[in-house]
């Protein structure tokens, strides 16, 4: 996949570019595999704001992703095409079973249409074939790998990422994870071969702010910058620093260095943090 760069027609375009959808071999979607998605950014299940700075955005379809795969065990499928998704960073592919139904997968890099893919405990190392962690080679990227047996794939979904499995040992396989966090998960659990499409997605520069608004992005606005009815930081002629021990939120908690993860059950599943520069 290519990076384009616009022409420097305006201010806005002076600095942005774009994915060129080479790989993309269809652009309307499955319609039985779509369904419509309500609004609902940054809201909870009673419709109150609990994510700022979200909202808006262009009209989407939904697209059905089957990210267990398992209810297919043994049954070959065959990839139809290669699709874009406004819900996700990577693309998707679409993929007809031998027995007739067809299904959204996340695509891995590198796929090609006809390719047959397969879900099965040990299966042949090839780029889309879905298997238990402990068949598979240390050598191999990895993704939508699940944590908890038949629950589907949780982790390893967002474009150009990739896993591996490091060692298999006892009950559990050590896996390495894009952010270099290495953790335990049931060597019965499975994961895709290969690493997810859309390697240059990071690349892509949006140029301006519209642009951000189309993905649902509201602007965000420096504290700061506020008056002290709206913010800890507002407040003062000018420019002034925060005057205060540490920054906060609007809400006067700390904003940095305040730990707010309550559950440490799985703690215990991690081998090696990501914070750790080791």
């Amino acid at each position: 996949m290519a990076i384009k760069i616009y022409k420097k027609t305006s201010a806005g375009r002076r600095n942005m570019s774009g994915l060129t959808f080479e790989e993309i071999t269809k652009t309307k979607p499955e319609k039985s595999l779509t369904k419509g998605s309500k609004k609902m950014a940054g809201r909870n299940n009673q419709g109150k704001l609990t994510v700022r700075h979200q909202g808006g955005g262009h009209k989407q379809l939904y697209r059905v992703i089957d990210f267990k795969q398992t209810d297919k065990y043994n049954i070959p499928a065959k990839v139809v095409s290669i699709e874009y998704d406004p819900n996700r960073t990577c693309f998707i592919m679409l993929v007809n079973y031998a027995d007739g139904e067809k299904r959204y997968h996340i695509a891995p890099s590198e796929i090609k249409v006809g390719t047959t893919i397969l879900t099965k405990d040990k299966a042949d190392i090839k780029i889309g074939n879905r298997m238990q962690l402990k068949n598979i080679p240390a050598a191999y990227a990895i993704h939508n790998v699940e944590l908890i047996k038949g629950r589907g794939g949780q982790m390893v979904r967002s474009a150009g990422s990739k896993a591996y499995v490091m060692a298999v040992e006892g009950p559990f396989a050590q896996v390495q994870m894009p952010s270099g966090e290495v953790r335990l998960i049931d060597k019965n659990c499975y994961a895709t071969i290969g690493e997810v499409s859309n390697l240059d997605h990071s690349k892509v520069k949006i140029g301006k702010a519209g642009r951000n608004r189309w993905l649902g992005k509201r602007p965000v606005v420096r504290g700061k910058a506020m008056n002290p009815n709206d913010h800890p930081h507002g407040g003062g002629e000018g420019n002034q620093p925060i005057g205060l021990p540490q920054p906060r939120t609007p809400w006067g908690v700390p904003a940095l260095g305040l730990k707010t993860r309550k559950r440490k059950y799985s703690d215990r599943m991690i081998i090696k943090d990501r914070r750790l520069k080791k």
